[in-house]
């Protein structure tokens, strides 16, 4: 290519820039997030103003409704690891909360469910 991107894989590597940019080159949160958290943005999210354009305000428009960390990411269509780190700082700031959806002593069968859940989920996107 003759404008000073690589192509990997087909796709161009500037393509996945802009996600990072979003995150100041960020690849871990400030908390740990399990792929199959709920976010849910808080009253005082709803009420905070962000620009259209802000990909917070994105992820705070879409959890208004309970969503995995991983269908934020796919609705996004972020790698995994933006999508933690702009839930991570919405999170430090109050406007969205985490609901953990397994205990450390779930079964078996409450695993697979929640993961067929996601997957479910993340299919009908």
């Amino acid at each position: 290519m003759t404008d000073g991107r690589r192509r990997e894989g087909g796709r161009h590597t500037a393509a996945l820039a802009r996600p990072y940019a979003w995150t100041a080159g960020r690849t871990r949160p400030k908390v740990d997030l399990a792929v199959e958290a709920l976010v849910e943005t808080t009253a005082e999210g709803r009420t905070a103003s962000f620009s259209p354009t802000n990909p917070l305000a994105a992820v705070m428009q879409l959890c208004l409704q309970k969503r995995s960390v991983a269908e934020v990411a796919a609705h996004l269509g972020v790698p995994l690891g933006v999508a933690r780190v702009l839930i991570g700082d919405l999170l430090s700031a109050g406007q969205v909360s985490i609901r953990d959806t397994l205990t450390a002593d779930a079964s078996w069968d409450e695993r697979n469910d929640l993961l067929e859940r996601v997957l479910s989920g993340l299919r009908a996107l």
